[in-house]
C-alpha cells in the first residue's frame, strides 16, 4: 500500500514556521498589524510550497512537463552546453502563483548533474538561459535516448533545490527538485520528437504531455 503523500514540500517548512511563529508572537503582543502581515505570510509560503498529487500519463513515448507554468520556447537549435548535438527546446516559465516542484519529464537513468553560479536575470528574458545560475541534468531513456533538463534561477529565484544524483533511475513524473521563487524550466530534447505544445500554452508539472519522442 502506497503512503498517503503530504501535500507541502518539506522545503518550504522552515518559511512555514517562521512565519507562523512571528504571527503568534505578534498576536500575543496585540501589535495587529504586524500580526495580519505576519499571518498573510504564513499564508502565501504555506501555498507556495503546495505539493499536490498529479495523475501521471503512461505512455512510454510521452515527455511530461517538467514545471507548472506557460510554455515560452519552443525551438530547434544546436545545443552546445549539454548534448552536444541538434536538439528540440522547450522553455517553461513558472510565476510565484505557480506550483514549484518539478518533475522527471521521461524515464531513464540520470547520466550528470551539474550545478553552475551564475546571475539572477528575469527568468522569462533570453539571457537568462545563458547567464543565470542553473542546475542541468542529463538522463538517458531505456531506449538510448539522451535529454535534458534544466532548472534555472531567476530575478526572485536564488535558491536551486535537486534531489536527483548521477547513476539514478528514474520514473517520469517522479518529484526530483523545486526553485524557490519563481524561475523556468528548460527541456532539451532529441531531434525528431514531436511537440505537441506552442508558446503560450499553459501546461501543468506531472500531467501535461509536452511532446513525444521517438523510441
Amino acid at each position: 500500500m502506497k503512503k498517503p503523500h503530504f501535500p507541502i514540500a518539506v522545503e518550504g517548512f522552515p518559511f512555514i514556521l517562521f512565519f507562523a511563529f512571528v504571527t503568534l508572537v505578534t498576536s500575543v503582543l496585540n501589535w495587529q498589524l504586524t500580526a495580519l502581515l505576519s499571518l498573510v505570510g504564513t499564508t502565501f509560503v504555506t501555498w507556495f510550497f503546495r505539493d499536490p498529487a498529479r495523475v501521471i500519463p503512461e505512455a512510454d513515448d510521452a515527455v511530461i512537463c517538467p514545471a507548472d507554468g506557460k510554455v515560452i520556447i519552443v525551438d530547434e537549435i544546436f545545443d552546445d552546453r549539454f548534448l552536444h548535438q541538434q536538439v528540440i527546446k522547450i522553455s517553461i516559465f513558472m510565476n510565484v502563483f505557480n506550483v514549484h516542484v518539478n518533475r522527471i519529464p521521461s524515464a531513464g537513468t540520470i547520466t550528470k548533474v551539474l550545478f553552475k553560479p551564475g546571475k539572477f536575470y528575469s527568468a522569462d528574458k533570453d539571457k537568462a538561459a545563458l547567464h543565470n545560475e542553473y542546475c542541468a541534468m542529463t538522463i538517458t531513456t531505456s531506449t538510448g535516448k539522451p535529454y535534458a533538463v534544466v532548472q534555472v534561477a531567476g530575478l526572485i529565484a536564488r535558491r536551486i533545490i535537486c534531489w536527483a544524483e548521477t547513476g539514478d533511475k528514474v520514473k517520469s513524473g517522479q518529484r526530483y527538485g523545486l526553485i524557490r521563487f519563481g524561475s523556468r524550466v528548460d527541456l532539451y530534447l532529441p531531434a525528431g520528437t514531436t511537440v505537441l505544445v506552442k508558446p503560450g500554452n499553459k501546461v501543468v508539472a506531472g500531467e501535461t504531455i509536452l511532446a513525444t519522442m521517438q523510441q
